[in-house]
């Protein structure tokens, strides 16, 4: 009787002994991307510790750095810009009636001051060691504590909603290019880095500013987060206030002009 091939005395032919392993194959190509990866987190990190690099803090300065110098450009484009204007205004050959048009123009495009009844909208991010006040609502997330830039914006699209007739976003007046973008929780405004709480302040009719922001369905939202986790939220009314006239550049792609 013959042996068996997987019997203990039958010699294996070298082929056989040498036989390809798909699984040795696969274990040296894991062992050599882990090398890969940790090659590669080291010469990123360079021996230092990526959380607490100091690069990164030179950017946070860097980025209030610039931002503080952008608010004194402002403030000199808005002096140059009120110079030349009363030089024009001496003899500039225009009609009383084209004066008031575009006295009126500006007006309407926010680059004039506007004095008028108002309220203000403080948004504000909820304590750190937040956690839900109601029953039935999970134990906030990070994310639920901060405010977004959609609560900035639910905000501001009300209360043009409700008919401001102007808007000052911290100490910024709002035109028409103006956009409420945030990276964090920082807010940028045009070149400008703002930190919670936030401020809107809105001229117009008080009450029906403030139907206007119980109405909207985006902070009906929002005050559910400040009913359970306690982000911030307070809707002031403050008479008489004067909001200051747009004074930074304005970066047009696409214009025509006004009928």
């Amino acid at each position: 009787m013959s042996n068996s091939a997987d019997s203990p005395g039958t010699v294996s032919s070298p082929a056989r002994r040498h036989r390809f392993r798909p699984v040795r194959v696969l274990t040296a190509g894991v062992f050599a991307l882990a090398g890969l990866i940790f090659f590669t987190s080291f010469n990123t990190a360079r021996g230092t510790d990526i959380r607490t690099d100091a690069s990164l803090l030179r950017l946070s300065d860097l980025i209030q750095e610039r931002s503080r110098e952008n608010g004194e450009l402002v403030e000199s484009n808005a002096a140059l810009r009120e110079d030349i204007e009363s030089l024009a205004e001496r003899d500039d050959g225009s009609t009383a009636a084209e004066d008031d048009k575009l006295a009126e123009l500006e007006k309407r495009a926010g680059t004039q001051k506007l004095t008028g009844e108002a309220i203000t909208v403080t948004l504000d991010d909820a304590p750190p060691d937040a956690t839900a006040k109601l029953p039935g609502y999970p134990e906030p997330q990070p994310d639920y504590l901060v405010i977004h830039q959609q609560d900035l914006q639910a905000v501001v699209n009300a209360l043009w909603q409700g008919g401001a007739r102007g808007i000052k976003v911290m100490d910024q007046r709002l035109i028409s290019t103006s956009a409420v973008r945030c990276v964090g929780n920082t807010l940028i405004l045009q070149g400008r880095v703002y930190s919670p709480p936030y401020k809107i302040t809105a001229v117009g009719d008080p009450e029906e500013l403030k139907q206007a922001l119980a109405a909207s369905p985006a902070i009906q939202n929002y005050m559910v987060y400040v009913n359970v986790y306690g982000l911030g939220w307070e809707v002031e009314e403050k008479g008489t206030v004067t909001l200051p006239g747009y004074s930074g550049a304005v970066d047009l792609h696409y214009a025509r002009p006004v009928e």
